[in-house]
């Protein structure tokens, strides 16, 4: 019998807010995310994305970064 693990939600970061991945969001690629995400959080809409894996004493989690890009004044 093997054991099945059920994954870890993703996090995803912009700037200091972490936010689980729920219900919504599962099965969504991170520019989807991205998508529902950017009304609430307009910076996201030409920031890097970039996914890593961060190891806890649960297990590893995906984080998924929305980097802010650095925008011309003008």
């Amino acid at each position: 019998m093997s054991k099945q693990t059920n994954p870890q939600p993703r996090i995803f970061k912009i700037g200091a807010t972490r936010i689980v991945e729920d219900a919504s969001m599962s099965g969504l690629s991170n520019e989807q995310v991205r998508s529902l995400l950017q009304p609430t959080y307009p910076e996201v809409a030409h920031a890097t994305i970039r996914e890593r894996v961060e190891t806890t004493e649960d297990g590893e989690i995906r984080v998924v970064d929305y980097l802010p890009v650095a925008g011309r004044k003008g």
